[in-house]
């Protein structure tokens, strides 16, 4: 069977050109997500994983869309193949370990040359991006214009946040731990740290006042 799998960073970006091309391809069955690349423990890619017999297929549009770290993609790189999963990068021709079923070693050559190149340019990449934000926050806040990112589910929030806000009040106000709050509200413990801290700050100075 050939897997297509296309993957985005980020919520607000479109999968389209990448569907649209490992349709174009001929996969059997395609699994998209929108989560980092920083590894592997994506649930999509991860249920994908579980569904790849030998002789498979998978298929990306190009290395940074199978991940994101160097070590992370030559280790899972490594696995499959020794799966005998075959791998085809579509923007890069030279990696389709179906080309070199025939020539013992020179796929897995080829493979960790080209790999080497490739995983360290989408390493550096990475590493660039993180480095154009910091200076770039560091930039705004020498100039006294960066407000970091904005707060949601705070008592002055409005529609589903407040919504939500009031959910997390309600449920430490009723003793639930800040695990069971988080759980419940579907929040990151450290949004519900967040709000329970902000909420005895509050009580604090209402009191001493």
């Amino acid at each position: 069977m050939i897997f297509g799998y296309a993957r985005v960073s980020f919520s607000d970006q479109n999968l389209d050109r990448q569907l649209k091309e490992l349709e174009a391809f001929g996969c059997d069955k395609i699994y998209s997500e929108k989560q980092s690349g920083k590894d592997f423990s994506r649930p999509v890619y991860r249920e994908m994983r579980t569904k790849m017999r030998f002789g498979d297929v998978l298929v990306v549009h190009d290395l940074s869309r199978f991940g994101r770290n160097k070590q992370e993609i030559r280790n899972e790189w490594k696995s499959m193949i020794d799966e005998d999963i075959d791998i085809v990068v579509m923007n890069m021709p030279i990696l389709d370990t179906r080309k070199y079923k025939e020539l013992e070693g020179v796929g897995q050559l080829v493979s960790d040359l080209v790999l080497t190149l490739l995983s360290w340019m989408v390493d550096e990449e990475r590493n660039r991006i993180k480095t154009a934000q910091r200076e770039g926050i560091q930039i705004a806040k020498e100039k006294g214009v960066y407000t970091g990112k904005k707060k949601k589910y705070h008592a002055g929030a409005k529609g589903k946040d407040k919504i939500i806000y009031d959910q997390v009040i309600q449920l430490l106000a009723a003793g639930e731990s800040v695990k069971q709050t988080a759980e419940k509200t579907e929040l990151s413990r450290n949004t519900v740290y967040r709000i329970k801290k902000e909420i005895e700050q509050l009580n604090f100075e209402s009191n001493d006042s």
